[in-house]
């Protein structure tokens, strides 16, 4: 029998924040104690470093099998120990295969055996023509599905039709596993002048409204399935009072927003500025003030990164074509210092930081009663934080595969101290002190 304990002036759990000692035993947490407790064990002491669950991140693409010079599950999951999180979720592209069939699935997990350092579930994606599919990845594991409402970037993985959900939702809410969505519905518009280096032309090729339209058919399959629908990458505060009202009806709608939408702003970003590009994109500050407003209400339940990492080229780092580059935001080692450097500049303190990238994600995926929170029983993975000490962004600290993101040379606050998974530290101040230790998380009901 194992026991460790960690002792902090600043333990987050759902009564708020504490002063104590966590017990933890065989990769649980056995009990809180108070703060002058005696415990037969070796104690980790951390000070008023704020300990957390670990972070859980729903919305990453590691890309292995198939596009692993991207990424992969070595590079991804070694950033997500150095960042304080705990768990991944994997969508199903952009490897190749993608996660769309049962066969699939089975590289993707051979891929990542002996290569996860935290742990890891996955999506099963919806294209057109794979109906069949569904229920067998569901035995197989996959802890829900997700599915484009416009061209993914990647032909392999088509944009699903209403008619495609139509057939998949029934079954997906059966299981009542949740269903991701990118919501755009596209459609002929094109900006009247495009020059390819201009940030403001790409941001107005993707208006609002494509995102608005999406959002509202999901709303109505919704309430006609009573199928959980969670909206990805949440952009156009257009949305907001839609989703406000769906939320009162009482619909399984869930909606997470992504970190670069909360800190930055389109008027500040420059022409050229490829790795700043992602869709949707990054909108303008009133508009991104009015999604802060809607994370703080509960309206939006929850932030990811969305990491989606690309080498260089296709980034058109070199040319900062916007028309040509590959759209994704590299950031997943960054999670919690991004959104709690702006949070902090808002008025909100550690408790929400723990809503927003612990407890509430791990709801999505089923896992609400054995991760997201720091309480008896549930699994002993947590990242100690300092929220007071900040650091510049340099590439040598960045784990992912490259050295990309819009971040770099930021002044960030949350000094990730060390990382803990099933009561094992795995992150300690800068070193990864075990390696290998993630599991796969798969949902067998």
């Amino acid at each position: 029998m194992s026991q460790i304990a960690i002792k902090s002036t600043d333990i987050i759990t759902p009564e708020g924040i504490m002063k104590g000692i966590i017990l933890i035993e065989n990769g649980l947490i056995k009990s809180i104690l108070p703060y002058d407790a005696m415990v037969d064990t070796v104690i980790t002491d951390v000070g008023d470093s704020v300990v957390m669950a670990g972070v859980i991140d729903p919305h990453v693409h590691i890309n292995e099998p198939g596009r692993t010079d991207w990424e992969g599950f070595n590079t991804a999951t070694r950033a997500a120990i150095a960042g304080g999180l705990t768990t991944l979720v994997d969508m199903p592209l952009n490897s190749a295969p993608v996660t769309t069939s049962v066969a699939a699935f089975e590289e993707k997990l051979a891929a990542a055996k002996n290569q996860l350092h935290t742990n890891v579930g996955f999506w099963g994606g919806i294209i057109p023509g794979n109906t069949d599919e569904i229920e067998p990845l569901i035995k197989k594991g996959v802890l829900g599905f997700k599915a484009f409402l416009t061209h993914s970037g990647i032909d392999d993985f088509p944009n699903a039709t209403e008619a495609d959900l139509r057939k998949g939702m029934p079954i997906i809410a059966k299981h009542n596993l949740p269903l991701l969505v990118h919501c755009e519905l596209t459609d002929d518009f094109k900006p009247e002048q495009w020059d390819a280096q201009s940030y403001q032309d790409y941001l107005s090729s993707r208006p609002k409204y494509w995102e608005d339209d999406a959002i509202n058919l999901m709303i109505a399959l919704c309430e006609e399935y009573r199928c959980r629908v969670h909206i990805v990458h949440l952009s156009s505060a257009n949305s907001i009072a839609a989703i406000a009202k769906a939320k009162q009806k009482g619909l399984p709608l869930t909606v997470e927003t992504g970190q670069h939408y909360l800190f930055f702003n389109a008027e500040d970003i420059a022409d050229g500025q490829t790795q700043f590009k992602c869709a949707p994109p990054v909108r303008e500050k009133q508009n991104n003030d009015q999604l802060w407003q809607a994370l703080k209400d509960g309206i939006i339940d929850f932030v990811a990164t969305d990491h989606s990492p690309a080498p260089p080229d296709l980034k058109q780092i070199g040319t900062g074509d916007f028309k040509k580059a590959w759209g994704g935001i590299a950031s997943l080692q960054f999670a919690l210092p991004v959104l709690w450097t702006a949070a902090k500049q808002r008025g909100c303190i550690a408790n929400d930081i723990a809503k927003w990238l612990s407890e509430n994600p791990a709801k999505l995926i089923g896992k609400q009663k054995s991760k997201g929170k720091i309480a008896v029983g549930y699994d002993a993975d947590l990242v100690i934080w300092n929220p007071e000490q900040s650091f510049t962004l340099t590439e040598d600290q960045i784990q992912h595969k490259h050295k990309i993101t819009p971040y770099l040379g930021r002044e960030l606050y949350g000094v990730v101290k060390q990382t803990w998974l099933g009561g094992t530290k795995v992150f300690d101040n800068g070193i990864f002190t075990q390696l290998n230790l993630g599991q796969p998380i798969l949902n067998h009901e």
